[in-house]
């Protein structure tokens, strides 16, 4: 027996990438100081796994964005747009755009809050290794060694990447990604025989995909090309990792007829992979690697449960390996680096670097027999918040026509309606200002003075545009997440706690440990200044119960669904302390919605049915008058447009603009008739969108939706731009608006 992980995080212990990869886009560093720092990080995080005592060592888990947009890059899978540029510029063009050229897609990785960048492929694809016996995966792998660090190369697995693919614009029709399979396996046989040449031992092909539901289609390609890539006479031994859930039976028994060496199993996420592997007779003939630890959530591993699981796996399968159920890239680095923690969340708690340390212990256990003691428990319980809960009773809203003519009367908005999703840029200037109040070098009174300048000059802004919703543009926000759980009672908030969304966006999640409840108005004083700056309305934006649990770490002693009750009743009451102080649209955000599905059809009904209940017992108090949004970004809605409509907001605003408004023609299929707004430009690229461009999205959306529906707004917050491009963007989408109601 021996350990190890499946990855690790890879933006460093203190954001090195975050800041350095920040300072090359800007120009103010060159490629040279980019590399050297991201090598200094692979070459430190080497060292320390390999000194930590863990038996083997994942590599090729560092990316300068993504390891989806890397293996693109990898295999030449580069669309026509990107040719002209190459190396770093080519890369980050995918990932970002440039002035010129839109983004690649992004969505949702699985059921995490990591974003990957969605391949862009063609039916006249030509893959290959695009650099050869150089590739990504080999020199790092070779730059390991030169430290005496023997690693294991980690790549997307072939059929995971073509089917988190998308088909290029302009593809026949009946074109899927899959159909590229026997190519993008050859280009795979090439590299795992580059791999053997230059010494590696092992690769670990990740394959996520199969813990979801899997057609013929999808077993069959599973088995040609894991027969092919097995069958190669010259490959390391193959570690085939499955992720996020229990692998399907159906896979299971194809990956063991291969001869693939050892399977990668998660045995946190669910509790039934023991069944199907016994089930599926075992696995006499290969070796399990057995996530035991959670990679995704931040609470000490139980040694009792790990060693059940362990006994377990010794009477089913050939060897057995210790392992975290996914990689680590989904929890913070290390925590010593948060000695503010309340000491009793604490003594729950393993970040990266400790669950490495857990893995070396648990298997020090095992062969020692020398028991663990079990992790603290201490979730603290609130007994009026259980209380309220038993005694709420109809949470329905009056129907959707009666609402909206209410709102209509009182709101007075022209059709195509614009406005943003919330978040204005977060200037050098606020963050100072934050920071300066958190380390007591400005009392509260100039706190408040310094935010309500802020929120003056973005409702002047907006007025200035000729937006006809304006928001307060939360400057005193960190994050849409942890702002609100700074303010709950239940949460815990770390200091240094980052863990990477996408590219160089890092988030701290809250640490949800007990019953939550709210103890005082959270946004009220912020939305009632910015109200009475203007005579148009103003939002109100809260952060809703499913998102507030997807981007935190939830105590796992009580179901989810009790949880997200909790947190919807303190957002009914801030709601209802918003209305009262004169606030007439409320937005309350469920951009994590699609992201917590679980990959089994057969569970997600009962998921979407809870999140829903949540979702509406927040927003059910209101007056018919007052409307409610809510806002969706970066995922893909196909499997909950239905949810979308239970939801029941007034007003959904959704990322539309990368996928060219599919979604709008899908809303409108399955029967949504409430408020819309696609966004209409992307704000994950820097570039700022033509009017033409907009104004053809909106007439796109059009076809799909009436104009008293149709709402114009970007796709997402405006927090990680700058003021230049902003309110250039802005006044071309409000022109756009303009346009289209005077010519349609």
């Amino acid at each position: 027996m021996t350990t190890t992980i499946l990855g690790y995080p890879r933006i460093g212990a203190h954001r090195e990438l975050k800041f350095v990869t920040e300072e090359y886009w800007a120009g103010r560093v060159g490629e040279e100081e980019l590399q050297s720092t991201a090598s200094t990080l692979r070459r430190a995080v080497w060292t320390e796994l390999r000194d930590s005592g863990l038996g083997t060592i994942p590599s090729n888990t560092f990316s300068f964005y993504d390891h989806v947009l890397d293996t693109s890059v990898m295999v030449d899978a580069v669309p026509d747009r990107y040719r002209a540029l190459s190396g770093l510029e080519r890369y980050f063009a995918m990932a970002r755009g440039t002035a010129d050229i839109p983004a690649l897609e992004m969505t949702k990785w699985f059921d995490t809050n990591y974003h990957y960048i969605v391949p862009e492929l063609s039916l006249d694809a030509r893959l290959r290794l695009a650099d050869g016996a150089q590739a990504k995966p080999v020199a790092e792998y070779l730059e390991a060694k030169t430290l005496g660090v023997e690693t294991r190369p980690v790549l997307v697995g072939p059929l995971t990447y073509l089917l988190l693919a998308k088909a290029a614009p302009g593809s026949p029709e009946g074109f899927v990604p899959l159909d590229l399979l026997g190519a993008l396996v050859e280009v795979y046989a090439e590299l795992l025989e580059r791999l053997a040449g230059a010494g590696a031992q092992w690769v670990q092909l990740d394959e996520p995909a199969l813990a979801g539901d899997l057609g013929a289609r999808e077993v069959e390609a599973l088995e040609r090309a894991y027969r092919r890539l097995g069958g190669l006479s010259s490959r390391p031994k193959i570690l085939l990792a499955t992720y996020f859930g229990t692998v399907a039976a159906e896979a299971l028994k194809v990956v063991a007829s291969t001869a693939v060496e050892a399977i990668g199993l998660d045995f946190v996420t669910r509790p039934d992979t023991l069944e199907v592997v016994a089930s599926a007779g075992g696995l006499p003939h290969k070796t399990v690697v057995a996530g035991v630890v959670d990679g995704r959530n931040v609470w000490r591993t139980d040694p009792a449960r790990a060693r059940s699981t362990y006994a377990v796996l010794l009477g089913l399968v050939g060897q057995v390996q210790l392992s975290t159920s996914c990689s680590l890239l989904h929890v913070p680095v290390d925590l010593d680096s948060e000695p503010a923690l309340d000491p009793a969340v604490r003594a729950r708690l393993a970040f990266a670097r400790q669950k490495v340390t857990e893995l070396v212990a648990l298997d020090a256990e095992l062969r020692s027999d020398a028991p663990q003691a079990a992790p603290a428990s201490a979730a603290g319980v609130d007994a009026e918040v259980r209380a309220r809960l038993e005694a709420l009773g109809d949470i329905q809203r009056a129907d959707r026509r009666t609402r909206s003519a209410a709102q209509q009367a009182k709101l007075g908005l022209p059709d195509l309606a614009t406005t943003t999703i919330g978040s204005f840029p977060q200037t050098a200037r606020i963050r100072r200002a934050r920071a300066d109040h958190k380390a007591g070098r400005i009392d509260d009174a100039a706190y408040t003075e310094a935010m309500r300048a802020e929120i003056g000059q973005v409702i002047r802004l907006q007025e200035d545009l000729g937006l006809d919703v304006l928001v307060h543009g939360e400057p005193e926000r960190n994050d849409m997440v942890q702002y609100f759980a700074e303010q709950l009672s239940g949460y815990a908030a770390t200091d240094h706690g980052w863990v990477q969304s996408y590219g160089t966006r890092c988030v701290r999640p809250p640490i949800l440990h007990g019953d939550v409840s709210r103890p005082e108005p959270m946004t009220v004083k912020w939305a009632a200044y910015a109200q009475s700056l203007t005579a148009k309305p103003v939002k109100g934006m809260l952060t809703g119960p499913v998102t507030m649990l997807a981007w935190s770490f939830v105590r796992d002693d009580q179901p989810l669904p009790e949880t997200a009750r909790q947190v919807a009743l303190a957002l009914r009451d801030e709601i209802a302390d918003l209305e009262a102080a004169g606030i007439g649209i409320v937005q309350v955000d469920e951009p994590a919605l699609r992201e917590l599905l679980p990959p089994r059809r057969a569970d997600q009904d009962a998921y979407l049915a809870w999140a829903v209940a949540a979702f509406r017992l927040a927003t059910s108090g209101v007056a018919i008058s007052t409307q409610i949004h809510t806002h969706m970004c970066y995922s893909e809605f196909g499997e909950i447009i239905t949810t979308i409509a239970d939801l029941d907001a007034d007003v959904t605003s959704v990322e539309a603009a990368r996928s060219h408004m599919e979604l709008v023609a899908d809303l409108r299929e399955a029967g949504y008739a409430n408020g819309l707004g696609p966004g209409v430009y992307d704000i994950h690229s820097p570039r700022v969108p033509t009017v033409e461009e907009m104004e053809a999205n909106l007439r796109r959306a059009l076809k799909a939706v009436p104009a008293d529906r149709l709402w114009v707004n970007p796709d997402c917050g405006l927090k990680t731009r700058g003021y230049a491009e902003t309110e250039a963007a802005l006044a071309n989408m409000v022109a756009a608006a303009r346009n289209v109601r005077a010519t349609r």
